[in-house]
């Protein structure tokens, strides 16, 4: 059986090539672009370029230094975080929220280099704390006012009609929708979600009813067309494994590995106001014919 030290330094070793690739990519990609333009070498000596257009950004090389010298190691393992970047190869840069700020925010925001990553942090101490040492990390507090030990309660009150009606949530009379954040955030059409957050390991923490149901609405709520990856972490947690089968609905599943479970939500908007006809959560049946 390999140590926790072994899979701590395999997991290490795995971000830093993930981000090794994406740099390489990054630099042979900006090569191609540069040599398909068409300029006169006087054009070249005052667009202002001079070779800076191929320089590795800052905001790549700070990831790639920190996770090559960090020893704390992202929340997730190594094959949980190989389902997201795969989703995130193919989509970014996109629009990605993620329920939480901690050690892989860093990551996240890397690996959707050119997209928008932004996260929602229950605690305002840690954002300060995060936000110097990584200052170009988009980050909004957010409070929640449930708790784990109401989590009963609730799964019962998103079973109404309420809760099942699709909408903007900030307007939404459900319980579990969550209010407050920034306008921006209801707005935006995201692309992936992550829900890492807030804590639930306890009675009176916050637990993630609300953010698993909110984020299932802010997909269906989509107004550009398309689907939205949701992924949702800590799922071996009664709180998680219940709240996500209910309100991002087994039907919509694509694939759960370790405590990650990945959900595929298509928009329910048809244009850019009416509501489909689709019912909350799909029948297994419907999707397999």
């Amino acid at each position: 059986m390999r140590t926790r030290t072994n899979q701590s330094h395999e997991l290490k070793l795995l971000l830093v090539c993930l981000l090794a690739a994406f740099i390489l990519i990054f630099i042979v990609r900006s090569t191609l672009t540069t040599s398909q333009k068409h300029q006169t070498q006087e054009e070249t000596r005052s667009g202002g370029c001079a070779g800076a257009c191929n320089k590795l950004p800052r905001s790549l090389a700070q990831a790639l230094i920190h996770y090559s010298t960090s020893v704390i190691t992202p929340q997730q393992t190594l094959k949980e975080i190989v389902v997201s970047s795969r989703v995130l190869d193919k989509k970014s840069p996109c629009n990605f929220l993620v329920f939480g700020l901690g050690h892989d925010s860093l990551m996240w925001n890397t690996l959707n280099y050119g997209g928008r990553t932004v996260f929602l942090e229950e605690d305002e101490a840690w954002i300060k704390q995060i936000q110097r040492r990584f200052p170009m990390l988009e980050t909004y507090h957010v409070t929640y006012d449930s708790k784990v030990n109401q989590a009963e309660n609730l799964i019962e009150v998103g079973k109404g009609p309420e809760c099942t009606a699709i909408g903007d949530p900030r307007y939404s009379m459900c319980q579990l929708a969550l209010k407050g954040l920034p306008d921006e955030i209801y707005e935006t059409s995201w692309d992936l979600i992550m829900v890492d957050a807030p804590t639930g390991y306890y009675d009176e923490a916050p637990g993630r009813m609300t953010a698993i149901y909110t984020a299932g609405m802010m997909a269906r709520n989509r107004k550009r067309a398309g689907e939205t990856d949701v992924f949702v972490h800590d799922v071996n947690r009664e709180v998680e494994d219940k709240f996500s089968r209910a309100f991002l609905c087994e039907g919509y599943m694509k694939k759960q590995e370790g405590r990650l479970r990945h959900f595929i939500i298509p928009s329910y908007i048809n244009g850019s106001e009416s509501v489909s006809n689709r019912p909350f959560c799909p029948t297994l049946n419907s999707l397999s014919s």
